[in-house]
């Protein structure tokens, strides 16, 4: 299993639609970085989050996801969501992602916001995953963050492997597969 340089990001990208829509230089002029990277590629976070509330009072459960626990934010307008102290956010990437089947993705955050507080959760993308990526933005300062819609939030690093999977995500029908949007928790029932 290998780490695959710009090139190989390039051509799966603009010839297999790897990625969509795909920058094929790093912008970075008075924004947080985003595009092609040496190896990797660096994510956009989109105009849309959902921040986590306690209004409701529920318990936050993974197998009964209780949609009262988060507030939908539209950032198009300002250009930025603010997440509050101490708490957590969803958001989903710009771009859409078709892995190839031999293909494993580590998202990793970028260091402007880890430098801020700001943690983005790994998070792998499986070899045949087809969706936007929904990213966890978690702010954990005692101060309010911004995080500014359609720019840099995270780098997506490519392992190639030796040979193809046995199992692939599409494969055993991925509850995340094709996903549109920001995608709550969900369990397969």
């Amino acid at each position: 299993m290998g780490l695959k340089s710009d090139n190989w990001i390039k051509e799966m990208s603009l010839h297999h639609g790897m990625i969509d829509p795909f920058c094929e230089e790093q912008f970075g002029q008075n924004v947080v970085s985003f595009g092609l990277s040496s190896y990797g590629y660096d994510i956009r976070v989109g105009d849309e989050f959902m921040i986590f509330t306690n209004v409701g009072a529920t318990i936050v459960d993974p197998k009964d996801f209780d949609h009262s626990n988060v507030v939908k934010i539209n950032a198009a307008k300002e250009g930025y969501c603010v997440v509050p102290p101490n708490s957590f956010a969803l958001a989903r990437t710009v771009e859409y992602f078709k892995m190839p089947r031999d293909t494993l993705g580590i998202c990793l955050g970028k260091s402007t916001y880890a430098r801020c507080g700001i943690i983005v959760n790994v998070t792998p993308f499986e070899p045949e995953f087809e969706g936007h990526i929904t990213i966890e933005i978690s702010n954990t300062t005692p101060l309010p963050a911004k995080i500014y819609a359609n720019e840099g939030i995270a780098q997506v690093l490519f392992l190639q492997a030796d040979e193809a999977c046995k199992v692939s995500y599409k494969d055993k029908s991925g509850k995340y597969q094709g996903q549109q949007g920001i995608t709550l928790p969900k369990i397969l029932k």
